[in-house]
């Protein structure tokens, strides 16, 4: 049978072996002296204490209690720390001169807990060194970017029993482990006021009854959790159960225990205010550490000071912007303006020339096509640019949206500006072939048949002639901002000298225009209808755009970057368009 939680306090203080009295336990036990009384009486007549020395019945009486081992949790991507989470995973960022993972392993090796194990995922190779450095076990989390942190725990579920679940970007200003644990629980602490963290609903024993998000003048999670054995057996099981669901996939662990709140018991612990730290943001970490900022080590931060002749402290709101489909951004600002930092993702540097980029940039800024740029680094591909409150999206089936495109790209057409890059889409596409083959990257059945197809669409287009001009080569609408009467053309990478077409192929080919929508794009572009050549030239060039594209998109889904639905439309319209292009140049 087990002990109660009195019983299991007056114990422990026991085992510690600092008390010399009754009054020295209830004091450490945090209970009334009557009812050390009681209990002392209890313990020597089942013979689990002698005076205020524990006997090694007591110590077995214990040994359920005992923590088995903790798993940190250190694979997230940690989006809302940007820029620093660009350069580094925040659990190996230094507050207070410790490094904050290094600061948790060692409370947890203080509180006679060695048996450690560390999940990574995003940046996992920065973590590597704790193996040797601490003595912790490593786990690679291959599901981060897909899964939220149930993966990790899934990952270990097997580890789980009397387990201290910990975030590696936590920071305790005491010690908050102990070797010996009655009973699952939650850290908390208490937020006056408004706050967005996941509040909690008690019962009188103190079980956590309910959770929301968000409340007022509330206990919150925040910090580590403990799981005991019964609760990591039910706990497991419904994991096994649940994971496989889709709707599990975005879910934190916590979401899945609340969704079993009563099949699962577990605890509020309560800290006082000051014990217990998250840093969501560069703000929170500052607030603490007023010297972070000046010390930490980020080559984004000095890139913006650089630019803008300013302090890191002027860097101020700054706020991660949705992923694209290529890099990393983040709005921040610089005494009062807005301003946007692009920060190249992973695998651009084999496909993308950052010079090319900077001189289309410097074009377009003088044409007005794009007067959003303020500077880019043409070796490490960084860019700032001027932030466009209160935008929409270019709409394929706004006529004007449309007409406005066209205008612009018509003007970077004319505009006689020459670059000493070539960007020839089918040539573009064999490149990424090649790295495909290289990474031995399975192409889909029909991929010969395909691939030859575009090769007689691109033996046509060239035989077609014509001189090549400055063309955007991602012309399509998530690349434009449109705010009231203005509009502007964004993200040169793949600007370079190309056919004309090339720009009209990759706008349709983005789109869900039909054959008739497309020629009107067609008639918009050259202010009135196209010639029987032209027709079949850009209808080529659908088909160019469309394959090069789809090609782009395996070689992101290689480097383990889904693009999603795109992969499937850019290759729909590269068998469909090939057909309406040769179609034509077969009948002269």
């Amino acid at each position: 049978m087990g002990l109660s939680k009195r019983e299991f306090a007056v114990l422990l203080a026991l085992h510690d072996g600092k008390v010399a009295s009754q009054r020295d336990v209830a004091a450490h036990a945090d209970v009334s002296l009557g009812t050390v009384n009681t209990i002392m009486k209890k313990l020597h007549d089942e013979g689990l204490a002698e005076g205020f020395v524990l006997t090694e019945a007591g110590a077995q009486a214990l040994e359920p209690y005992k923590v088995d081992n903790a798993i940190i949790m250190a694979a997230g991507l940690s989006s809302r720390f940007v820029p620093l989470s660009y350069e580094r995973p925040k659990g190996v960022l230094r507050v207070r001169g410790e490094v904050l993972i290094e600061r948790q392993i060692r409370q947890l090796q203080e509180a006679g807990i060695v048996d450690i194990t560390v999940v990574v995922g995003y940046m996992k190779e920065t973590f590597f060194y704790l193996e040797d450095a601490f003595g912790v076990k490593i786990r690679v989390n291959e599901q981060y970017a897909s899964r939220n942190n149930n993966s990790t725990l899934m990952l270990v579920r097997e580890q789980l029993g009397n387990t201290y679940i910990c975030s590696s970007d936590d920071y305790f200003t005491e010690n908050v482990f102990r070797p010996y644990v009655y009973e699952a629980y939650y850290a908390a602490s208490y937020f006056p006021g408004e706050t967005d963290e996941y509040c909690l609903k008690t019962a009188r024993d103190g079980r956590i009854a309910g959770v929301r998000v968000g409340g007022r003048d509330a206990w919150a999670m925040m910090g580590h959790a403990y799981f005991d054995r019964a609760f990591s057996e039910k706990f497991r099981t419904i994991l096994e159960a649940e994971c496989d669901k889709p709707e599990t996939a975005p879910k934190l662990w916590e979401d899945i225990y609340v969704d079993h709140i009563k099949e699962l018991r577990m605890v509020m612990k309560p800290y006082e205010d000051g014990v217990v730290y998250e840093f969501d943001s560069i703000a929170d970490l500052t607030k603490f550490d007023h010297d972070f900022l000046d010390n930490v080590s980020s080559s984004i931060l000095d890139n913006i000071c650089s630019v803008f002749e300013c302090e890191r402290r002027d860097v101020t709101d700054i706020s991660p912007i949705k992923e694209g489909l290529t890099n990393l951004s983040f709005k921040f600002s610089v005494h009062g303006h807005a301003y946007v930092y692009r920060h190249p993702g992973p695998g651009t540097d084999e496909i993308i020339n950052r010079q090319s980029e900077t001189f289309s940039q410097d074009v377009a800024k003088s044409l007005g096509v794009d007067d959003t740029f303020v500077y880019e680094d043409e070796t490490e591909g960084w860019k700032i640019s001027r932030f466009i409150d209160n935008c929409e999206q270019l709409d394929y089936h706004n006529p004007e949206h449309v007409r406005q495109a066209m205008s612009l790209i018509r003007a970077l057409h004319d505009s006689g500006a020459v670059s000493r890059w070539r960007f020839d889409v089918m040539g573009k596409a064999r490149d990424i072939l090649e790295l495909l083959k290289a990474r031995s990257y399975p192409m889909q059945p029909d991929y010969e048949s395909l691939n030859e197809t575009m090769e007689r669409v691109d033996a046509c287009v060239k035989s077609d002639g014509g001189n090549p001009c400055l063309c955007h080569n991602d012309f399509y609408a998530p690349n434009f901002l449109v705010s009231g009467d203005d509009m502007y053309l964004i993200d040169w990478e793949y600007s370079a000298m190309s056919d004309y077409a090339s720009d009209l192929g990759t706008f349709i080919s983005c789109s869900d225009y039909t054959y008739d929508e497309a020629c009107q794009v067609f008639d918009a572009y050259f202010g009135r209808a196209a010639t029987p050549e032209e027709l079949r030239h850009c209808l080529a060039y659908v088909a160019l755009a469309s394959y090069y594209w789809f090609v782009w998109a395996l070689y992101k889904e290689a480097s383990g970057d889904s693009v999603g639905e795109w992969l499937y439309l850019w290759y729909r319209n590269a068998k469909q368009y090939s057909v309406l292009a040769l179609e034509r140049y077969e009948e002269g």
